[in-house]
């Protein structure tokens, strides 16, 4: 069966470089383990290698996987809970990042025996989560008003949905905001929440604005790499994850269709190139359990060629390697790639 080699050496390895890195700017680091579904054993490794780390999750139901397993971490919320979820993320969340008053409030009159904090986001640019910064200063003095010392900063994120890059300007816009709610109200944020992986460049070119205190970082650790800026984070492992899916067909057939091309299962129009004859073989996954396109077979000879929602076909023509049915292929990841694999329930989990 198809199953991923898990590193969770190597992705805390990645987690304790980056949070030297960051040490050297005073940024506290909060390490993101959602990609790998709030996974205890990969936790429990960041947490036995880095020290003063929290850990974040965008889905309560991770945080709560984490914290029944005995793991004793501050935790951060990444997004805000439905209203549904709202008891359980004031149980199993420290922080949670909010960006409507309402749900602020909601959460606020929840919390009320609890420590929790928050931090409310703004929109810099990215069109992701947040109140549009142009207008983000009486909604965040009104989120003061509400909350008083549980908000404990404003945070924004970049990169994730708009692709846009991280710059100082786009850092100095929560520096900027924060100085004016302190002359305002004379309340001190005490975390500027702005960093992800796609902000390091500011931090390994010297150029992030000082005040930012708070990278969140999840790509970067677990993957070692950095999709927004397209490059692999230097001093950072990328082997942290190898997907191998069994051969269950290995067949010589044409290179194109027969027939009257329509759309796939997806609603695509594949495109294909006719090279003639080609040895294929059909791999155990498909796109329910991964990103076809994001995959990159370790042996540099073969050719991911598309995939339905089980099925994923591979060719094989070039390669001097022998294969037969039910050995497995090799495959590097991506991000995405990975984030399907550890979501998926066909896929075994296998720790080294």
């Amino acid at each position: 069966m198809a199953y991923v080699e898990i590193h969770p050496d190597r992705i805390a390895s990645n987690a304790k470089y980056l949070k030297g890195l960051l040490n050297n700017y005073g940024i506290e680091m909060v390490a993101v383990s959602k990609v790998t579904c709030g996974d205890p054993r990969i936790v429990k490794t960041i947490l036995e290698n880095v020290n003063n780390v929290k850990i974040g999750e965008s889905r309560v139901e991770n945080l709560e996987r984490i914290k029944k397993s005995g793991i004793d971490a501050k935790t951060m919320l990444l997004r805000p809970p439905s209203s549904d979820k709202s008891v359980n993320a004031i149980e199993y969340a420290d922080t949670i990042l909010v960006s409507e008053l309402s749900v602020l409030e909601r959460l606020i009159n929840k919390s009320s025996k609890k420590d929790n904090t928050f931090i409310y986001m703004v929109d810099t640019g990215d069109l992701r989560e947040g109140v549009w910064f142009e207008h983000a200063f009486e909604e965040v003095k009104e989120a003061v008003g509400l909350a008083g010392k549980k908000l404990t900063g404003i945070g924004t994120n970049l990169g994730c949905y708009g692709g846009v890059k991280a710059t100082p300007e786009k850092f100095k816009i929560l520096i900027e905001l924060g100085e004016r709610i302190r002359k305002e109200t004379g309340y001190v944020f005490e975390y500027y929440s702005a960093g992800n992986t796609a902000s390091l460049p500011l931090v390994e070119n010297g150029d992030c604005p000082k005040g930012i205190n708070q990278f969140r970082l999840g790509e970067s650790i677990i993957c070692g790499t950095d999709a927004t800026n397209n490059r692999i984070i230097p001093g950072t492992r990328q082997d942290t994850a190898i997907l191998y899916g069994e051969i269950i067909e290995l067949k010589k057939k044409p290179s194109l269709p027969q027939g009257e091309i329509g759309r796939d299962a997806f609603g695509r129009k594949p495109k294909f190139t006719d090279k003639g004859w080609r040895w294929k073989a059909i791999l155990d996954l498909g796109e329910q359990d991964v990103l076809p396109k994001s995959l990159k077979p370790l042996n540099n000879k073969l050719e991911v060629l598309h995939a339905s929602s089980d099925h994923l076909i591979v060719d094989i023509t070039e390669s001097k390697n022998e294969y037969k049915i039910g050995e497995h292929i090799a495959f590097n990841m991506s991000y995405g790639a990975l984030l399907r694999v550890m979501t998926s329930k066909y896929v075994n989990k296998v720790y080294l």
